[in-house]
């Protein structure tokens, strides 16, 4: 198992955010999603953007297919007077791992983080073995679709979870969505109502699945009195952890997820209690295995935007559970939040970042 791992000398915090509404095909090209939730953030903060210390944006060339396509969606920032970033080819959530990492050098007060994809041109089920190890699964085409049956299939074997549990997270994340204007798909639906739907892979049904969602997010950090500076009621980031667990599912236990217990001990997740939890919820089991390994409290808010089950912008999806935490501490939604993001099938690579309205 690999971590990385930081210890905050110099205290961060979230102090803009902001995302698009989340579209089943978004019409125009990526940079105009990332300029939208740029623009917003540049406003909510008053800063020029030529004062910002320092880009990093997070997205997948394999999604659209265009190579180098993280290039052009500099574009999207405004690359004139040329701007100081980096890239990573993973959700905006690592970038931003990135980017607090950063802030410790101490050179620079502000980094900006974006996330951004456009799912919808290619076919997801055909891009994404591509994530798997190459030489002995990525040949057998194992997609992520495949592998959240197989997952699910084991918790029922195991006795950990039921097709009921599953279609209970999904009832709740459906209804929850109806407040977030940001929501692809939200409906009141029951249980009972869910069950009663074909399966897509057994034994999980079409919505077990996440929607194919076109997006973007973008997330202002700012180091000590700079951030207090900039907003009224800057987040702070008091721990970030992120671990990678074996790319072989076949030595993995599928029901659960020793890599994000562990992050959650390395964050001190359980030092206080969590109001508000926004997990990385691609495929409706993966709910009971986080929450599970994370250990969290009856009294925890969890998904209350919906979560991925109900807007799901690849390269965006993970920065928007750390912005949606942010943005309801911010208005005062409770004190004390976690914000998880995943990459890979099965929750084979894990994030926490702990965020609280007090500044440590």
């Amino acid at each position: 198992m690999v971590s990385r791992a930081t210890t905050l000398r110099e205290p961060v915090a979230v102090v803009a955010a902001a995302q698009t509404k989340s579209h089943r095909r978004f019409e125009d090209a990526e940079p105009q999603l990332i300029m939208e939730v740029v623009n917003q953030v540049i406003e909510q903060s008053g800063l020029d953007r030529h004062d910002i210390g320092f880009t990093i944006a997070g997205s997948c060339d394999y999604l659209s297919g265009m190579p180098f396509a993280f290039v052009s969606n500099i574009d999207g920032v405004g690359a004139w007077p040329p701007v100081y970033e980096s890239h990573v080819e993973m959700d905006g959530a690592f970038a931003l791992f990135e980017g607090v990492v950063r802030l410790q050098l101490g050179d620079i007060d502000t980094v900006l983080v974006i996330g951004s994809g456009k799912s919808s041109p290619g076919t997801p089920r055909n891009v994404f073995p591509l994530q798997t190890d190459p030489y002995t699964m990525a040949p057998l085409g194992l997609d992520p679709i495949s592998l959240a049956g197989l997952q699910a299939d084991a918790m029922v074997r195991a006795g950990t979870a039921t097709e009921r549990d599953f279609a209970e997270v999904v009832s709740r994340s459906r209804r929850d969505a109806m407040s977030n204007p940001f929501a692809q798909v939200a409906k009141d639906i029951s249980v009972d109502d869910l069950l009663a739907e074909p399966y897509h892979t057994t034994p999980l049904r079409q919505h077990d699945l996440p929607p194919i969602s076109d997006g973007a997010c973008a997330v202002l950090l700012a180091r000590g009195a700079t951030a207090e500076q900039l907003s009224d009621n800057p987040v702070w980031i008091t721990g970030i952890d992120n671990r990678i667990e074996t790319h072989h599912f076949g030595h993995c236990d599928l029901t659960t997820s020793p890599s994000t217990s562990l992050a959650a001990e390395k964050v001190g997740l359980h030092d206080g209690p969590i109001d508000v939890a926004e997990l990385c919820v691609r495929y409706s089991p993966e709910e009971i295995v986080l929450r599970q390994a994370m250990g969290l409290a009856d009294g925890t808010t969890i998904n209350p935007s919906g979560g991925p089950l109900a807007a799901h912008p690849v390269m965006a999806t993970g920065l928007i559970r750390i912005a949606e935490v942010a943005t309801r501490l911010a208005n005062g939604e409770g004190r004390r939040g976690v914000a998880h993001a995943a990459s890979g099938a099965c929750l084979q690579q894990n994030q926490l970042c702990v965020l609280d309205r007090e500044r440590p």
